[in-house]
């Protein structure tokens, strides 16, 4: 082995995989040997290679070398000492011959990089190295083998290592000045916000303890900055390799890039951030901060509709060639949100969606949505599991987490999707398909359930199990679509590739199925049924994802009772739980309680004049802007109807289905400080949430519904199952998620020191005790109004941090 001293290697380190990654690619960005193994399936064909070879074989070999001054480490798949054959393992579906050359070639330089630590290990002349394939789905094993020379073997690492070693004395250098400045790190702003350091010394003790946080931290004391700046402070002290922001929505990841902005001008050094963009280049102080926003391949696709190959896309032509220099011109810039990602990507000519894939490698804060730690196939925990990163998480608005994992490991097959495609689906398939077709058939017969309509029998079931057979025949499509694709990768339509990630979504979920998921089956009408699979505790699934973490913390206003995220999220046992008092100030929220109103779905036609009142009687007290919350859009389209009617010369706008992003802003357009009316909106949608109207663009909020969800056979089953495994049925599936919403729509309304506004709770059932213990303590609730000229009641002062209700 060869290289400077012992000590500076021990600081350049690198494992076999990325050590491959970073050198060995070339060519051509390649994404039509699709769909890939999940990781998961990745990992049971490793498992089951190694069964089958038995006794005598050794496995998961941990290697390590140092060469050229850096020291190389990694696990080896499979090692033969009989034979002196080392084994490298990939997992793959399809038509083998298919595969890139570039693929293969990555695969064997990893193959000769062990070989060669291999061989310098045990003294090792020669040895034969084997690139074994096993197709997921049949289980086919393919194998390639070469005899190679131990002295060949390395030079070829040596090679590698010599073009990988500049780029690990940059980032070592690179750290040190990072966490040399991150040391030096000083508040962006004189003081702290009254709340706003009680959450930034939490958030430090959890990451500097290595603990889970839940913090619920009022509106308005700058949560993302409050968690921001402790996790960096503490990235230097404790250690940590990332910090990962992590939204539930866009505006979110605007906010956080929003504070680092602030945080990277170093408030205290005089630098200023430049408008609309990232900190000014031109200063000195300018924070060492690699900063990475990750965005959905939809959006960042410069080529909407092309296939990501370099025959059908000019980014993707060449892309591993010139990605080397898009990679250092990107970290040279250092502040990557997604325009000037963007503008990097242009400048270079690579794809800006697979450049920042990259670059989550490299970036010391990146900033996205959820599904990039906590989805199945996810990419930042697949990097950090990779790479043994100490990771700092940070979960914004973290009381939809449970809602969100849901939808990440639930999945649902459409009967009519494969109904259409049958019409125009090629010959080779109409075999498998035909098959699925009878089984889909077979589960309805066996439900038992009636069209749509039909009295006295249900159009909905949960089901004892996973139907087996219906499983075993998506496998079986699911295989046959993805030879077909193999084959024929620019045949597949849009409805073939659909029904093919429907079917393995819906597979590998009913391989890991148990008491945290049901099975159920919706019929709409003939050739009209959904069989679903899903989640209904993620806990199972988002448990090793938070023992990934170094530390994480999870912050939101509205995360009481801490045992409800506690038991749905899996958090350790060890989490701590923070509420942060409120800061305002007695008098700036008038809260009132119209118990005289039901809005029970069988007196919504009697609730509707006692509201229209309210409202207008609330707007001529004191004209501004208003949000009016309902539990559904119809029950919203009867209040607007009635208001209409009853005051015309009121303006009002109306939140529809469906609305995209700039009827989204249109409507958020109307909240002027200067302008007058009420919005009509859905609570639990778009506006009851991550929408900032501070002072006099939202002066008060009307709430008509107590946010439980439809009491329906699904909740039911839900309530069920919540029952039997944590006791609380029905506080977990109906009563506090039915609250976390209304006390979300009503926090739109007080957003700083200076604002003051009202909030009208409508329904008789926010009058009882077990209802008005889990608002809000500061709202201080002594009574409660039976008509709309009674006494108003206003929020006091917090006396301290709320107990679990």
């Amino acid at each position: 082995m060869s290289g400077p001293c012992i000590s500076e290697a021990r600081r350049l380190r690198v494992a076999v995989r990325t050590l491959c990654d970073f050198t060995a690619r070339e060519g051509d960005l390649d994404h039509r040997f699709t769909p890939a193994p999940s990781a998961e399936e990745g990992i049971a064909g490793h498992a089951e290679i190694a069964r089958r070879r038995g006794e005598g074989y050794q496995r998961e070999v941990a290697l390590a070398g140092v060469v050229e001054g850096l020291e190389v480490r990694g696990r080896a798949d499979v090692y033969d000492p009989a034979a002196r054959c080392l084994e490298e393992v990939k997992t793959h579906r399809g038509d083998l011959s298919r595969m890139a050359a570039n693929q293969r070639a990555l695969h064997w330089a990893q193959a000769k990089a062990y070989g060669a630590l291999l061989c310098a290990e045990r003294g090792l002349a020669e040895i034969t190295l084997a690139l074994v394939y096993l197709e997921v789905g049949s289980g086919r094993e393919t194998r390639l083998e070469q005899r190679c020379d131990a002295a060949e073997l390395w030079a070829f690492l040596a090679a590698l290592c010599r073009r990988y070693r500049a780029w690990a004395k940059q980032e070592a250098a690179h750290r040190a000045r990072r966490d040399a400045a991150l040391q030096g790190l000083a508040f962006p702003h004189a003081d702290f916000r009254p709340g706003q350091r009680a959450l930034a010394e939490g958030a430090y003790k959890a990451a500097a303890t290595g603990r889970c946080l839940l913090a619920q931290a009022p509106t308005g004391i700058g949560k993302t900055l409050g968690t921001l700046f402790p996790l960096l402070k503490a990235m230097p002290r404790h250690d940590l390799d990332r910090v990962l922001f992590l939204t539930m929505k866009t505006p979110g990841r605007a906010l956080a890039l929003s504070a680092l902005r602030q945080l990277e001008a170093k408030g205290e050094a005089g630098t200023t951030a430049e408008p609309g963009g990232g900190p000014s280049e031109a200063g000195p102080e300018r924070l060492p901060l690699r900063v990475l926003e990750l965005t959905a391949r939809e959006k960042a696709c410069e080529y909407p509709g092309r296939a990501c190959h370099g025959e059908a896309c000019p980014l993707a032509a060449g892309f591993y060639d010139r990605l080397p220099a898009a990679r250092q011109a990107a970290v040279e810039r250092g502040w990557l949100d997604r325009e000037a990602l963007r503008e990097v990507a242009r400048e270079q000519g690579v794809c800006p969606y697979y450049l920042g894939q990259e670059l989550a490698r490299w970036c010391d804060v990146v900033v996205g949505d959820v599904n990039h730690w906590f989805d199945a196939n996810a990419l930042l925990h697949g990097l950090a599991t990779a790479n043994r990163w100490r990771v700092g998480l940070l979960v914004d608005e973290a009381h939809n987490l449970v809602e969100r994992a849901r939808g990440m490991y639930s999945a649902e097959l459409d009967q009519r999707r494969l109904a259409r495609l049958r019409r125009s689906a090629p010959p080779a398939l109409s075999r498998p398909l035909a098959h699925l077709a009878r089984q889909w058939q077979g589960v309805v017969k066996e439900a038992g359930l009636a069209e749509a309509g039909e009295p006295g029998r249900p159009a909905y079931r949960v089901l004892e199990g996973v139907p087996e057979a219906m499983v075993g025949a998506l496998q079986g499509a699911a295989s046959a679509i993805t030879d077909y694709l193999g084959e024929h990768p620019e045949g597949g339509s849009v409805e073939l590739q659909e029904l093919l990630f429907e079917a393995l979504a819906f597979t590998r979920l009913a391989e890991a199925f148990g008491d945290h998921s049901l099975c159920d089956l919706a019929r709409h009408g003939r050739g009209r049924a959904l069989l679903g699979l899903r989640n209904l505790v993620p806990a199972d699934f988002l448990a090793p994802r938070f023992a990934a973490a170094h530390a994480a913390v999870l912050f939101s206003a509205t995360l009481a009772p801490p045992g409800y995220h506690r038991d749905l999220l899996g958090l350790p046992a060890q989490t701590v739980w923070q509420s942060v008092a409120s800061p305002f100030a007695a008098g700036q929220l008038e809260v009132r309680i119209r118990a005289d109103i039901s809005t029970r779905l069988r007196d919504r036609e009697a609730s509707l004049s006692p509201i229209v009142a309210e409202l207008a009687g609330q707007y001529h007290r004191r004209p501004g802007n208003y949000l009016a919350f309902f539990s559904s859009f119809a029950y919203l389209e009867q209040a607007r109807v009635a208001f209409a009617e009853a005051h015309p010369t009121i303006p009002i706008w109306t939140q529809v289905r469906g609305m995209g992003e700039p009827e989204r802003d249109a409507f958020l357009a109307r909240f002027t400080p200067e302008g007058q009316g009420i919005g009509f909106a859905v609570l639990g949608g778009a506006f009851s949430e991550g929408i900032d109207l501070p002072g006099e663009r939202l002066i008060g909020a009307f709430v008509a519904t107590l946010g439980l969800p439809p009491f329906d056979d699904f909740n039911e089953a839900l309530k069920a199952r919540l029952q039997a495994r944590f006791g609380r049925g029905d506080d977990y599936a109906y009563r506090v998620p039915g609250l976390i919403k209304v006390v979300q729509a009503a926090g739109r309304v007080i957003r700083g020191p200076e604002d003051r506004g009202t909030v009208v709770l409508m329904d008789d059932r926010f009058a009882r005790p077990e209802v008005r213990a889990r608002l809000p303590v500061w709202w201080q609730l002594p009574g409660t109004l039976g008509d709309a000229g009674g006494p108003t009641h206003t929020a006091g002062p917090s006396s301290g941090p709320a107990s679990q209700p």
